[in-house]
């Protein structure tokens, strides 16, 4: 992508749109940088906009954004926005962040999507690269924009690159060397005008460029997938914790296994990972699959999987105080991640549901609710919903925020209970992120446990 003196426009100041914004300067274009908050509220960017001196504007958007050849828009802007709608208009190319960073990355990318389970497999999957020597470094939705390292991935490096599908919405030449699929759940359909298809394709894009010398990963057993299955001129692996794979992986006896052409390639105990769970089992076998593809050694394979330390913000053990155990999965912002949540424990749980809520169908959890939550806390703006929908199934109570929760269950648990923050909504009513929301969390935790 040819930049020097290029005139592009990035809506959306926060994370991505300032390293894009970094990158585009270091390269000659010619940067704009819009964004509906005030000054005050990306005070660090807006820092760092002024020290760089790239132009930017705060508080909304005025007809400058127009004045452009290209237009990067932040994953929070839908794909109908009137901005959006006016710049298409306009023939203003429209790309995401991660169509330019990986236009200009000379690394092989791995792309991982899905609703749920693609942070733990990204850092996997950079660690897994990390353990067998490569240069590897972990970018995109997990959290670290793929334009603030896009240029320093050596060309026998990897990106192991998490993408959402508002992120996909807007690629234009994407083209990973190995994509996955993990699993498409309901989810977002705020966004997607409650179409269940529409947001499916919106995750398919990851594969739309790729031919057969790449690969893409499915999983074999999500309703999903199988609803909507991708079409793709790529090579195809699948996993299964339900059926024998003869391309791809599939877990036996509590091992995990995988094979090429029926021929046994790798084998692992579950056992032996950090990492526990059937839904860690599956981003397991989708981690193990690429990284076999792309020449990593058993040997070094089962190292890795040995040594994961885990995720962040993802059924993260935060200590113990009376018996009781407190876990932060703030991560968890859909159903679906509070079902494989709840399937991580056998003790009485007390349960802390709400936040923005995406449409949350609750009905997809009631029934681990029923046989292991002793009583769940309703925050956040969906606390009514939350709280109408369990009331007469458990016991529900409201609470003014996380310390309220923390506090309340040492007065009603007993030991060996569990308090798991696992709210299925996004954190933005209440806080900056789900990592916010997580950090939280954690200090009073700790301010309880002092």
């Amino acid at each position: 992508m040819k930049l020097e003196n290029k005139k592009v426009t990035i809506i959306g100041a926060v994370r991505s749109g300032e390293a894009a914004a970094l990158l585009l300067k270091k390269l000659g274009a010619i940067p704009f940088v819009s964004d509906m908050a005030s000054q005050e509220k990306i005070e660090k960017a807006v820092e760092t906009f002024r020290r760089e001196g790239i132009s930017f504007e705060t508080g909304g958007h005025t007809d400058r954004v127009y004045d452009a050849d290209i237009m990067i828009v932040s994953p929070g802007v839908p794909s109908d926005a009137p901005i959006v709608v006016e710049a298409k208009k306009r023939d203003i190319r429209i790309i995401s962040e991660i169509e330019l960073a990986w236009s200009l990355c000379n690394a092989s990318v791995v792309a991982i999507t899905g609703t749920n389970g693609k942070t733990t497999t990204t850092a996997l999957m950079e660690h897994i690269f990390l353990c067998a020597g490569k240069a590897a470094k972990a970018a995109g939705n997990i959290g670290v924009p793929f334009s603030s390292l896009c240029l320093d991935t050596p060309a026998d490096g990897v990106v192991a690159l998490e993408v959402s599908s508002f992120q996909l919405d807007t690629i234009d030449s994407f083209k990973p060397s190995v994509s996955m699929i993990l699993n498409i759940t309901p989810d977002h359909l705020n966004r997607y005008e409650n179409s269940f298809a529409q947001y499916a394709a919106s995750k398919h894009r990851i594969t739309m460029n790729q031919d057969a010398t790449d690969l893409l990963i499915l999983n074999a057993d999500d309703p999903g997938l199988q609803q909507f299955p991708p079409t793709t001129r790529a090579t195809v692996m699948q996993f299964s914790m339900e059926q024998k794979i003869t391309d791809g992986a599939y877990t036996e006896n509590g091992f995990l296994i995988c094979a090429r052409d029926g021929k046994e390639m790798f084998r692992f105990e579950l056992a032996q990972a950090t990492l526990r769970g059937p839904h860690n089992a599956m981003n397991m076998m989708a981690a193990a699959i690429a990284a076999l593809w792309m020449g990593v050694t058993a040997e070094s394979l089962t190292d890795a999987l040995r040594s994961f330390p885990g995720v962040e913000h993802r059924i993260e053990d935060c200590g113990e105080k009376n018996g009781i155990r407190f876990i932060n999965d703030s991560k968890a912002t859909n159903v679906d991640s509070v079902w494989y949540a709840l399937g991580s424990f056998d003790y009485p749980i007390y349960l802390i549901l709400g936040g923005r809520d995406k449409g949350n169908d609750y009905g997809r959890i009631e029934e681990p609710v029923l046989k292991k939550v002793k009583k769940v806390y309703a925050i956040g703006e969906s606390a009514e919903k939350v709280e109408r929908y369990f009331t007469g199934k458990v016991p529900v109570s409201r609470k003014t925020d996380l310390k309220d929760c923390v506090e309340s269950v040492l007065k009603e648990a007993e030991e060996g209970s569990v308090l798991l923050l696992s709210p299925a909504c996004a954190s933005f009513d209440m806080f900056d992120s789900y990592e916010h929301r997580g950090k939280v969390f954690k200090q009073a935790v700790s301010d309880m446990l002092q």
